[in-house]
């Protein structure tokens, strides 16, 4: 059944996990009400008998709603359905960019296998509490947010999420177009001419057309909605685990075994290494920490708890997996071709004949393709949507979308490893951290999981999640306080300032820990002095 089932009426929970809470001055005399478990059950849901005042999110058709909960029949997602959706996010063009970027930047195969795994546990932990209220009520992520940023306030967060996976889509369409153009006939490709760079867009004309050409194509599957992206990532996950084999074999043989690989010795050491360490895990938990926030856009879909847990689960050994094959494929290339080529498109470009070549285009295309739609464009189609619900359907967010990932000049962020780690990845998980530590605190500290459905609907002044004129002003304190300490660091990254204090530097290369924690420390004793604790009065 297609995800875009109307629905006409809004769904609220039974029992005890389903309160409205509102911030009150504690009082010993107030008993405690029960609070959900850390990961909630999926509970029964029924029919409200009073209407929303936020109107849901329209989907493709003005008569259905893209932002009411989940209902049971459209919860089908399994674990396996999750784990593929991953596999379909991990094989990608720019996730061996980045494991060959470690390489580029020094460390030894080893080395850049164990910071991405760290890196991953860290985010994998930050999935299943993210996900774990979307399982229970069925609600997208620009829906919870309204709980912890308010109703109007929750725009804040999916815009900044939005505006990043717009440079994501624009960085993925990029590397589809680079394929396209391994597919053009030599004689176009050695016009000179149209391999210019254009003064002010900086991008040759052939690559650009490559580059929409590729953006394009892609809008055939987004506008089949959520049930075709599901369909895309089942059945392109096995494809995608035999393409890499093939290139791993390839690099095996070539290179006479991994052995000479594995026992190279590492080029940083001491101080040196750690110097690239901790840049390098914050970029990896950069590198997912958009999808760390608005999991729940999937994981509404998902069965049960169970199956959120098990199917994310895989995040750790599917990246290490693809880590490995990609720094062993780039250490072997400097065996067999003198020196290292860390972008995968060069590479194969360089190996076999036509059709080698037309069967690695058709795996990075159907890679990229993957990536992209599911990580980079059902979040920022949901903000956009919920910003104007009556304005703007799933269809249109998501044009929006790859328009403003034309705008980002992707073809600039990819110009160096430097700029991609340093500049892009450690640069937007100053944003993301904030607000995935305000969302957490909020959730599991302050409100105990405690969440009214119906009011998060609804633009009543007397609603909880109203908020001052309906917005949290702690949350947004509190996320300015978190990326405050990184901005003369970013600032000093590109140039603008030219030398800062060694703290603010050191705050830049963990940006996504330092804001993670600051605002959601700032958020929690923000909260204490509003009211001593969240108390809650059953609906």
């Amino acid at each position: 059944m297609a995800v875009s089932t109307a629905m006409s009426k809004a769904l609220t929970v039974r029992g005890p996990s389903h309160f409205r809470h509102r911030l009150m001055a504690t009082s010993s005399q107030q008993p405690s009400l029960p609070r959900q478990p850390l990961l909630p059950r999926r509970p029964s849901l029924t029919l409200a008998a009073s209407p929303r005042m936020l109107p849901a999110r329209p989907r493709l058709s003005s008569s259905e709603s893209d932002l009411s909960p989940t209902p049971p029949s459209e919860r089908t997602m399994t674990a396996w359905d999750l784990a593929s959706l991953w596999i379909g996010l991990v094989v990608g063009v720019p996730s061996y960019y980045l494991a060959g970027s470690l390489v580029d930047l020094g460390m030894s195969a080893l080395q850049g296998v164990a910071t991405v795994a760290f890196a991953n546990l860290v985010v994998l932990a930050c999935l299943v509490l993210t996900a774990a209220p979307a399982v229970t009520h069925g609600l997208p992520f620009p829906v919870l947010a309204r709980a912890t940023f308010g109703v109007r306030g929750a725009h804040v967060p999916a815009v900044i999420r939005a505006l990043v996976g717009c440079g994501w889509f624009g960085i993925e369409s990029w590397i589809g177009g680079r394929a396209v153009f391994l597919l053009l006939p030599s004689a176009l490709k050695s016009y000179q001419p149209l391999l210019t760079p254009v003064p002010g867009l900086g991008a040759a004309p052939l690559e650009f057309a490559c580059f929409l050409a590729f953006w394009a194509a892609q809008l055939s599957v987004i506008m089949n909605g959520m049930e075709g992206i599901r369909k895309l990532e089942r059945y392109s996950a096995p494809i995608l685990i035999v393409l890499t084999s093939a290139l791993l074999a390839w690099a095996y043989v070539s290179a006479g075994g991994f052995g000479r690989i594995l026992s190279l010795p590492p080029r940083l050491t001491g101080a040196e290494f750690w110097k690239v360490f901790f840049p390098a895990l914050t970029a990896n938990i950069g590198f997912w920490a958009t999808v760390a926030i608005n999991i729940p856009d999937f994981a509404r879909y998902a069965r049960s708890q169970a199956d959120q847990v098990l199917g994310q689960a895989g995040l750790p050994l599917f990246m290490g997996m693809f880590t490995f094959a990609g720094l062993a494929v780039t250490s072997s290339t400097e065996v067999i071709f003198g020196h290292i080529i860390s972008d995968p498109i060069e590479l194969l470009g360089r190996i076999g004949g036509p059709a080698t070549t037309v069967l690695a285009i058709f795996g990075i295309s159907l890679a990229t393709i993957t990536t992209n739609i599911a990580a980079n464009v059902v979040a920022p189609a949901n903000a956009f949507v919920s910003m104007s619900p009556r304005r703007f359907t799933f269809a249109q967010g998501a044009l929006i979308t790859a328009l403003l990932g034309i705008a980002c000049q992707p073809w600039r962020l990819l110009s160096s490893s430097e700029s991609f780690v340093y500049t892009w990845l450690l640069g937007y998980s100053a944003l993301m951290g904030p607000i995935g530590g305000v969302i957490l605190a909020d959730h599991y500290i302050v409100r105990r999981t405690a969440l009214d459905v119906d009011a998060l609907y609804s633009e009543n002044r007397e609603s909880p999640y109203y908020f001052q004129g309906g917005f949290n002003v702690a949350a947004m304190v509190a996320m300015a306080a978190g990326v405050a300490p990184i901005v003369p660091g970013f600032l000093h990254k590109v140039g603008l300032l030219p030398s800062v204090a060694e703290a603010f530097v050191t705050a830049y290369n963990n940006a996504w820990f330092v804001s993670f924690l600051i605002a959601g420390t700032v958020y929690c004793l923000l909260c204490c002095r509003r009211g001593g604790e969240v108390k809650y009065q059953n609906s």
